[in-house]
């Protein structure tokens, strides 16, 4: 079963490059690329880079989720929790075709907020997150690194428990925000970027308190 659910990325990627070959002769020759907070478009590229930037994007980045494990010290501690390793490859994967595949329905016209759209997608990729770093074992590559968390397995445990359910409250929070679209237009970037900054400057320094409470 696990050899058949790892096939699922490479389709992925494989149909991202078949969608953007098929759709290509239909496209302007300058496509939407970038929406601003309200949801309006405020960038463009050239067709091609349009189409398949994010299949490259997604190839590049299964390539590497593939060789971490390879070359990290610490790769018997990823063999320990790769089942939610690859839980996030999928994830990530699925997120980046998710985004490609509404792209390039904007670009055929159809009328939507690109905002509601990427919130419930956002929310989805940040629950896993938090799922994932509840497992996750010391390495260098996956989880919340910080001096301290990589230099003691009690305190990378403890920054993880509290993560785990700091990431998952920012998912439904950012979820439940869609309730209230006036806010979520008028105040879209602070409702997303201040709370999971906080929650990364907030994880880094509990990191170095318990580290500190070792000592």
């Amino acid at each position: 079963m696990r050899v058949k659910l790892e096939i699922i990325p490479m389709i992925i990627i494989l149909l991202s490059f078949a969608i953007g070959i098929y759709f290509y002769p239909q496209m302007p020759e300058q496509m939407a690329s970038h929406w601003n907070a309200k949801g309006e478009v405020d960038g463009y590229l050239p067709k091609f880079w349009a189409l398949f930037l994010i299949p490259l994007m997604i190839t590049g980045l299964y390539g590497l989720f593939k060789v971490i494990p390879k070359i990290d010290p610490l790769r018997k501690n990823i063999l320990k929790f790769k089942q939610y390793y690859f839980g996030l490859i999928l994830t990530i994967v699925g997120f980046l075709f998710y985004i490609y595949l509404v792209t390039i329905f904007a670009n055929l016209g159809y009328q939507f907020n690109m905002n509601y759209l990427i919130i419930p997608a956002l929310s989805v990729l940040f629950f896993y997150v938090g799922i994932l770093i509840k497992h996750v074992k010391r390495n260098w590559f996956i989880g919340i690194r910080t001096p301290w968390t990589l230099s003691s397995d009690r305190v990378w445990k403890k920054t993880h428990d509290i993560g785990s359910k700091l990431f998952k409250f920012y998912a439904v929070f950012i979820l439940f925000s869609l309730f209230f679209q006036e806010l979520l237009i008028e105040y879209f970037l602070w409702i997303i970027l201040v709370p999971i900054i906080s929650i990364a400057v907030g994880l880094f320094v509990y990191s170095y308190f318990e580290y500190k409470k070792k000592k």
